[in-house]
């Protein structure tokens, strides 16, 4: 029998203990504007690192919840196991999405994303230091706090503890079918302002320079901006303007989310948002905002990692396929700083931030033993 399925034994044999971490973190609703409730779920979690032998450092903020920094072991190099106890859901959503154990699901809000994650890659961590099998590298946990709202106040410890890092391991949930995640999309928000002439609609049109329309022609400009590159994507998902029916509109603005799979395209889209050209030479037009997430790109390190997680996989007895997603994590900004890095090792299952959020159950013990052999065999 290989050393490594004598982790994946160990993880099995410690699946109540798996299950009760889970329950109780998400029975600790940390939606992440609210610091006191993020702080509890903190401090619970502060104990069972330190409980499992964690040496836990705790980064506090002002304006957001306290991240979470765990060393265990001490050896030369490190590795890092990086993810957000933060969720999307507000204080009361377990009456809404009760935490039950049905048809070998596990459900409750923020379990896949990403509760159900972070206690993948502490039992990943006691089988290392429990069981025979031991990884020459000291592991680092970082738990933060503020992924869901863009990471600002996480994302300079998040980039300092990957450049100590000879890898990082993302615990963020898998795609479908427990496929891993080895490229993201870079994500951005920019806002487009149009500054018109008000004027009476009736009496003096002429006079006026509608900002309204102009936004409607600025936004089909954006919308040919993807036909540039595969990888690109753009959305206009809030729009504002006007002030009443017969009056010619003197401001209008948009919302735009754009997405891209690579630094060249990133840079496309802003280069050619920030070009746009007036239709009506009498309005202004500001465009303010950026990319906030640069995109984790499938190098040849990713592919590397990916490669060592499906040899594990084998070993365990299961295919472990990859995939891409448009979705950002704190793993876009490790690969930027140019760490390797390896995502979507979290739980199995669906639904995140929708009601039907869950994880399945067998699945749980087994992702634990693959983060273990990979944390080992790094």
């Amino acid at each position: 029998m290989s050393r490594i399925y004598h982790l994946l034994d160990f993880c099995r044999a410690e699946r109540h203990w798996l299950l009760d971490t889970i329950e109780t973190l998400v029975r600790l609703e940390s939606p992440t504007t609210d610091k006191a409730a993020v702080d509890r779920c903190g401090a619970e979690l502060s104990s069972r690192l330190e409980a499992i032998g964690g040496r836990v450092t705790r980064l506090t903020r002002a304006d957001r919840g306290d991240h979470l920094l765990a060393e265990f072991g001490c050896g030369p190099s490190q590795l890092l196991l990086l993810g957000h106890f933060d969720t999307v859901w507000p204080a009361g959503q377990l009456e809404r999405m009760p935490f039950v154990n049905t048809e070998g699901r596990l459900h409750g809000p923020g379990i896949f994303d990403m509760k159900g994650g972070i206690a993948i890659g502490m039992l990943a961590t006691r089988a290392l230091l429990e069981t025979d099998v031991r990884s020459s590298h000291r592991i680092v946990m970082l738990w933060t706090t503020d992924e869901e709202v863009g990471s600002a106040t996480s994302r300079q410890a998040i980039e300092e503890e990957a450049r100590r890092s000879e890898a990082v391991l993302v615990l963020e949930p898998s795609l479908p079918g427990g496929a891993l995640k080895t490229s993201r999309k870079g994500c951005g928000q920019y806002e487009m302002v149009v500054r018109g002439i008000a004027a009476h609609a009736g009496v003096d049109p002429a006079k006026g320079a509608s900002a309204i329309h102009e936004l409607a022609h600025q936004i089909c400009g954006l919308h040919r901006i993807p036909e540039l590159a595969p990888g690109i994507s753009l959305n206009v998902g809030l729009i504002a303007g006007g002030s009443r029916p017969n009056v010619v509109a003197e401001e209008a603005r948009a919302v735009i989310d754009a997405r891209a799979a690579t630094r060249d395209e990133m840079e496309l889209i802003d280069g050619s948002i920030r070009r746009q050209q007036t239709h009506d030479p009498r309005v202004r037009l500001e465009v303010s905002g950026g990319f906030e997430r640069p995109p984790l790109e499938r190098s040849g390190e990713v592919a590397r990692l990916y490669n060592r997680a499906r040899e594990i996989a084998g070993e365990l007895g299961f295919d472990l396929p990859e995939g891409a997603t448009g979705g950002g994590s704190d793993g876009n900004f490790t690969a930027a700083v140019g760490v390797p890095t390896l995502d979507g090792l979290g739980a199995v299952g669906d639904g995140a931030h929708a009601l039907h959020e869950h994880v399945d159950v067998e699945s749980l013990p087994v992702r634990a033993a693959l983060v273990a052999g990979l944390l080992a065999t790094l």
